[in-house]
């Protein structure tokens, strides 16, 4: 990839969906766009690799090549609490399509940098990105390489460097300590079942003593003789902090289900965790000439832990805005954007999530509500955030449905 000097009119800080996203749709908006990335491609992302419906929808319209890459399709969830098992296809949707996929992070995010290359944006890689500030604007950027140090002057600035943002932190965004945040760890395994079609979680987890474990477990099919099994965990669950993930992994990993026919527990990888700012937790959205996306922002569905979809939604909502206020607009309208299209849905997914932390409504919510195939279809589309438009009340239905099942638990 192509690298230049030159000041660009949008410094896009990350190379991750969020920022490829931004960048890919302020170019093909005729914006002047420069993109760093501190690493270089391929690069290992913690991650589970999962595209969700809304993520290939994304995709789609950046003209991703889903036929001619290394991907594998999903069709659904299968999803276990103990020894009870459900299976759920992707829902029918007036916008999204009905199936999913996995992809490597190592290869996926250099495949969409390459996409925004080809709308006309500069990507530049092993580039770190450090801010100039006054009044609450970026007035400057200092960008370092192994060619030494330079100081551009963007007129807008696209935050995209992820959960740990380091340029988030230096123009003053902090995380709010009281919404739900989250700890992930994943590796590969062999297995000779990988063109499985169905991603998995289990959401009950013992140890070797049969003790029940905080957090959930996962399995994503890659399609190509690995699996990718990872486990998480939300801070709404009690004693959190005092609980270390790659134990709930390992703990999962020696219980899979047969059908992976894993003959060993070592992974392929060493295990690589990751830390999941959830819920928009992350704030101001906006500055003077700067927007925050993707992880960044906090954009991460506290239901389900998927943050790739969302950093390509925000990253291209970013880029509208920005070319508006290139235009005379206001950028500040990006962070009504995001109320308006995100916030009831993260208000429900925050009491969902403080709700699960209490074990007892935990396994109410998974023994109850697994024996329900009808519930748990509906129950897919909300945590996937895939209700339809005309779903309207979404809020209401939401608290009902969860309702319904702590009911029937009693």
């Amino acid at each position: 990839m192509t690298s230049s000097p030159s000041a660009p009119s949008v410094l896009v800080v990350g190379g991750g969906p969020g920022g490829a996203s931004a960048a890919y749709w302020l170019a093909r908006n005729g914006l002047e766009v420069h993109l760093v990335e501190k690493k270089r491609y391929p690069r290992e992302k913690a991650c589970g690799d999962g595209l969700t419906p809304r993520a290939v929808h994304q995709l789609l319209d950046m003209g991703f090549d889903f036929d001619g890459l290394d991907l594998h399709r999903i069709d659904g969830l299968r999803s276990y609490a103990g020894d009870m098992e459900i299976e759920l296809t992707w829902p029918e949707h007036s916008v999204y399509p009905n199936w999913g996929a996995t992809m490597r992070r190592a290869d996926l995010d250099g495949t969409v940098a390459t996409l925004a290359e080809a709308q006309g944006a500069v990507v530049e890689q092993g580039t770190t990105a450090a801010p100039i500030l006054e009044n609450n604007a970026v007035t400057g950027v200092t960008l370092t390489n192994d060619d030494g140090s330079r100081v551009v002057h963007p007129d807008f600035v696209v935050i995209a460097d992820g959960s740990n943002s380091r340029f988030g932190r230096g123009v003053g965004a902090n995380r709010r300590r009281d919404y739900p945040y989250g700890l992930a760890v994943r590796a590969y395994y062999e297995s000779p079942n990988s063109d499985d079609p169905f991603i998995e979680s289990q959401l009950d987890i013992r140890d070797k003593k049969g003790r029940a474990m905080p957090g959930y477990g996962w399995v994503f099919p890659l399609g190509d003789g690995e699996i990718n099994v990872g486990a998480g965990l939300v801070s709404t669950f009690k004693g959190w902090k005092d609980v270390n993930t790659s134990h709930i992994l390992e703990a999962y990993s020696e219980a899979l289900p047969d059908h992976w026919k894993v003959d060993s527990v070592t992974p392929h990888t060493k295990p690589i965790g990751g830390k999941l700012p959830m819920s928009l937790s992350v704030g101001p959205k906006v500055g003077r000439n700067w927007v925050l996306v993707g992880d960044a922002s906090g954009a991460v569905n506290p239901f389900n832990g998927e943050g790739i979809d969302y950093a390509y939604e925000t990253g291209r909502m970013a880029a509208t805005h920005i070319a508006s206020a290139a235009a005379g607009g206001l950028l500040s309208d990006y962070a009504v954007e995001l109320e308006d299209v995100y916030g009831d849905y993260h208000r429900v997914a925050r009491v969902f999530v403080k709700a699960i932390g209490n074990p007892t409504v935990m396994k109410t919510l998974t023994t109850v509500g697994l024996r329900s195939k009808p519930l748990m279809e509906w129950t897919l589309k909300v945590m996937a955030n895939l209700l339809d438009p005309e779903e309207a009340k979404m809020s209401e239905h939401v608290y009902k449905a969860i309702e319904k099942v702590v009911n029937a638990g009693r």
